[in-house]
């Protein structure tokens, strides 16, 4: 009988050495440990509870400590998602908001003009074509502004060509060869350019300083005090040495050593020059085929006719100027439809750190709501606690079990 037992208990031992009888063995000692704690956490005996808080502490701790790494990344990775989009999203606006801004100098200088000058009716008709160049070499010094492009006399390239970043003027030819140019730049100390400062409409020549600005000499006494910040500067065609209404900068207001300083920030940035645009202009004159029947014309039908040709010209710019002034509308509303919608991305991350920080003082009250619930809730008929779930009880909770009263 001594035998069988000894028998008996060997193969519950060699049973329980295998690794996945342990496992079990060891997961059935688990649930009976957890159903004995769950017995006794039923009866109110203060070993039971300062082992329950400690239990609960615990496992709090634990949990937070492992949930750190994981918090971390996902922080981290919404942060450099978020900064991408925006950062994209920046990147973007900028572009429009430089393209928009271009078209809106280009349209106030086109209003400056109609309102200043006239129609002017020549022997000729002139048109120009703008080829592209590009900059080869770019001499740059304390004194020397200029710039050599691949463009030249095969090209039709003369001396006084305009040349242009984009719609900004940059500078004129001074130099001719046949396959390449030199660019006198608007920087340098021997460019002068006569302009206009609108809206004043102030003449002025704009001269170069070396750097990528220019500054406004020879201005009439008393003409100073009307400039602004927001005032533009375009050439004004006098000398017929530039072409008129083509943007230069904006004007630039400094102080220094109590003098006041005018000069004009260039909306080009010469340094970072790699392609120009020459404009090369043609004149075509008007032959007269008929001077008989140009005798026998009546001076009112002529002046009739020269009327009816500027009200054509005159309907054509206001054709021009609506849709110009409905693309600008389009393209206004759809950035603020962007402008909105990153508003609207805006108040969701504020709503969702709101209620972060709402469920982290949820998640404090519930910590110290295990240490310290058996302080501040009543069980028996005599105890000074709270109800469950009252204001009292919480402030209690809070308060880490101290009462309300003490």
């Amino acid at each position: 009988m001594a035998s069988s037992r000894d028998d008996f208990i060997i193969a519950i031992r060699s049973a329980f050495l295998k690794k996945s009888t342990q496992q079990k063995f060891s997961l059935l000692t688990l649930v009976f440990i957890s159903v004995f704690i769950i017995l006794l956490s039923n009866f109110d005996f203060r070993i039971i509870k300062i082992i329950k808080s400690g239990i609960n502490e615990i496992v709090y701790r634990s949990s937070f400590v492992v949930s750190i790494p994981e918090n971390l990344i996902k922080n981290t990775f919404i942060e450099v998602s978020d900064y991408t989009t925006f950062f994209r999203d920046y990147k973007k606006n900028k572009e429009e908001l430089n393209k928009l801004r271009s078209g809106d100098i280009s349209s106030e200088i086109i209003l400056y003009e109609n309102k200043e000058l006239k129609e002017l009716i020549n022997d000729y008709v002139s048109s120009s074509n703008k080829i592209l160049a590009k900059i080869i070499v770019d001499h740059s010094s304390p004194f020397l502004k200029s710039i050599i492009i691949n463009k030249g006399s095969k090209d039709n390239i003369k001396i006084g060509t305009n040349v242009y970043d984009q719609s900004y003027l940059v500078g004129r030819v001074i130099e001719v060869n046949f396959k390449t140019s030199r660019v006198l730049l608007l920087s340098d100390l021997n460019s002068n350019v006569p302009a206009t400062i609108a809206p004043e409409n102030v003449q002025a020549i704009i001269t170069g300083t070396g750097d990528n600005n220019g500054q406004i000499k020879y201005i009439k006494d008393g003409l100073l005090d009307k400039f602004t910040e927001k005032s533009i500067v375009y050439t004004s065609g006098t000398g017929a040495i530039f072409k008129s209404g083509v943007p230069i900068g904006k004007l630039k207001i400094s102080k220094k050593d109590k003098k006041i300083g005018y000069d004009v920030e260039f909306y080009s940035d010469f340094s970072q020059l790699k392609y120009v645009f020459a404009e090369v202009i043609s004149k075509t004159e008007i032959k007269n085929n008929n001077d008989s029947e140009t005798k026998n014309v009546n001076p009112i039908d002529a002046k009739i006719k020269i009327l009816e040709d500027e009200v054509e010209i005159i309907e054509d710019s206001n054709l021009k100027f609506k849709q110009e002034n409905e693309f600008l509308k389009i393209q206004l509303n759809e950035i603020n439809d962007k402008v909105l919608n990153l508003n609207n991305k805006l108040s969701l991350q504020n709503e969702k750190i709101n209620q972060f920080n709402i469920d982290k003082e949820e998640l404090e009250y519930l910590r110290l709501n295990l240490i310290y619930s058996h302080k501040c809730q009543t069980r028996k008929l005599f105890s000074t606690g709270y109800k469950v779930g009252t204001p009292e009880y919480k402030k209690c909770i809070l308060n880490k079990g101290k009462k309300i009263n003490e």
